[in-house]
């Protein structure tokens, strides 16, 4: 336990101590953020506001993890993962600033990505640690056997939907890093206290410290975004932790906050396609919410607050099922 509280506190103590500099480096190199033109118009007064903050978090959580860890199968297929997602969002973040405009990277490049993300995290999970492709879950006395091929399919949707979720979830400030810490400390009670996979534990540690660093400075008003490097990196980690302690079920209620955020998404597209008409005045669902002059704070605090309690009702019923 001790180690897994220091893992955590080194990443938070990084990520602040690191923000700073980062953040004149990006001013200086005008690494700044480009705004969609059909967002809310509140958020064009943030155009220029340093991105690529994920860079900062994930350095923060790649030196604890690899200094206090044993590295094993499992932890280190999570980080690879995490790490892969958040190359990914880096390349699609850089491609924004050095073309100058709100689109990165194709949706072609970004899926083929993620398949061999997911491929390389399905071939551990089998070979190296030894998980039955089976669906657990969680839920009652339930499971579904898979077989390999559709198991890959599985680990593949939960990467790439967390990651996705994730990324549409970082819309205003503080709202996906602190989101992030929230479902991640699930997790990390889930790897330790359920499951003793201490390095699992450990890894998680991490993320929710870097994401409390982060903070510091994503708080609303942001002096920094943490960009699709942040945001596809731990919505990684957050799915590669599903798929190594068997809660892909569950984290459709741990991580509720994102599914709420991606549903709102495929109901508004749905909806204008079939009807013409739109159910929300904006999506994600928070820019809904700014549309009917909510503070962003006043967003980030309820929608934090679901998410507490996503986890909470996630974890307890994990808890009962390792108990029957």
């Amino acid at each position: 336990m001790g180690e897994v509280l220091i893992a955590g506190m080194a990443a938070m103590l990084i990520c602040i101590f690191l923000g700073p500099k980062f953040i004149e480096y990006l001013r200086v190199r005008e690494f700044g953020q480009h705004i969609r033109e059909e967002g809310p118009q509140e958020h064009h007064a943030k155009a220029g506001t340093p991105t690529m903050g994920g860079l900062i978090v994930f350095a923060a959580i790649a030196v604890p993890f690899l200094v206090l860890s044993d590295r094993d199968a499992q932890s280190l297929a999570v980080f690879g993962v995490a790490m892969g997602c958040a190359a990914l969002g880096f390349a699609d973040d850089f491609t924004k600033i050095v073309k100058r405009r709100s689109l990165g990277l194709s949706a072609r490049w970004k899926l083929a990505v993620q398949v061999l993300l997911a491929l390389g995290l399905w071939w551990v999970a089998r070979h190296e640690v030894g998980l039955e492709p089976v669906l657990e879950f969680r839920i009652g006395d339930g499971s579904l056997d898979l077989g390999p091929v559709l198991y890959f399919v599985l680990v593949f949707l939960v990467i790439a939907g967390t990651s996705n979720g994730v990324n549409l979830t970082d819309g205003l400030d503080g709202l996906a890093a602190g989101s992030c810490a929230i479902v991640l400390l699930a997790y990390t009670a889930i790897s330790f206290v359920t499951n003793e996979q201490q390095n699992l534990a450990l890894l998680s540690a991490c993320l929710v410290g870097a994401c409390v660093g982060f903070l510091w400075f994503n708080a609303f008003p942001a002096s920094i975004f943490m960009g699709d490097t942040g945001s596809l990196g731990l919505g990684g980690a957050i799915g590669a932790l599903a798929v190594m302690t068997q809660t892909e079920v569950l984290l459709i209620i741990i991580g509720g906050i994102f599914v709420i955020e991606a549903l709102s998404v495929a109901i508004q597209v749905f909806s204008f396609k079939a009807f013409r008409r739109r159910v929300l005045l904006m999506a994600p669902l928070h820019h809904h919410f700014e549309m009917m002059a909510w503070s962003e704070t006043k967003i980030m605090l309820r929608f934090w607050i679901i998410a507490a309690v996503c986890s909470g009702i996630g974890f307890t019923l994990y808890q009962q099922s390792i108990g029957r």
